[in-house]
């Protein structure tokens, strides 16, 4: 199946997925906070509503892009340059601020799942930042000469919602303990800070030595 990445491509980018998956940021602040104070079930509404505009993005994201391979290839690899240099943002923003985990623990009454699932939908698909982050990190791994690379951004972008679901639900299961080990251990979200700079960093590097040769 020509949609499928070579190995070569497929790892690196599922170890990026995972630290970019267990990096807490506001969408697990959302749902982690949910479990917290509603209880599990509400939690993974919220986190199915997350993963839903997660894919929305990925659709979206990959037809534009696809377009732009077929439009304007050269405008392609500008958009890879650009989005090099907004990973290196995005890890010395890690370093500098930090990761940011602070659920609300109130507790409330369960509510429809419904009313769980919308604001996680919500908080990706209102969120430019998500948008930006997909436009810019699903083409350093793709080719604007690859005739397949429409389909292989559609699989990156979904293989990335996968390894959310594998990664965040445990998360959701073991909110309370989760949160715990966050809240008590700052060492542990600062380590996972700098090995997201570390990685991102890496892969920004990688794609500005390649197109520039």
């Amino acid at each position: 199946m020509h949609f499928i990445p070579d190995l070569a491509l497929l790892l690196p980018f599922t170890v990026a997925g995972i630290i970019l998956a267990i990096t807490p940021g506001p969408d697990m602040t959302l749902f982690v906070g949910r479990a917290l104070s509603e209880g599990t079930r509400s939690g993974i509404a919220c986190m199915a509503g997350a993963m839903t505009g997660l894919l929305v993005h990925t659709v979206l994201v990959a037809a534009g892009l696809s377009a732009l391979i077929v439009a304007a290839p050269t405008a392609f690899l500008l958009l890879k340059l650009a989005g090099a240099l907004y990973l290196l943002w995005l890890a010395w923003q890690a370093l500098r601020k930090g990761s940011a985990f602070s659920p609300d623990v109130a507790p409330r009454s369960p509510r429809p799942w419904l009313h769980n699932w919308l604001p996680g939908v919500s908080s990706d698909l209102l969120n430019p930042k998500v948008g930006l982050f997909f436009l810019t990190f699903l083409p350093q791994f793709v080719s604007a000469s690859d005739p397949h690379a429409p389909g292989k951004l559609i699989f990156f972008g979904f293989w990335l919602v996968a390894l959310s679901i594998l990664i965040c639900l445990p998360m959701v299961l073991a909110a309370g303990r989760f949160a715990a080990i966050l809240r008590g251990n700052p060492r542990v979200t600062r380590a996972i800070d700098w090995l997201f700079a570390g990685i991102f960093s890496a892969f920004a590097v990688r794609i500005l030595l390649t197109e520039g040769r």
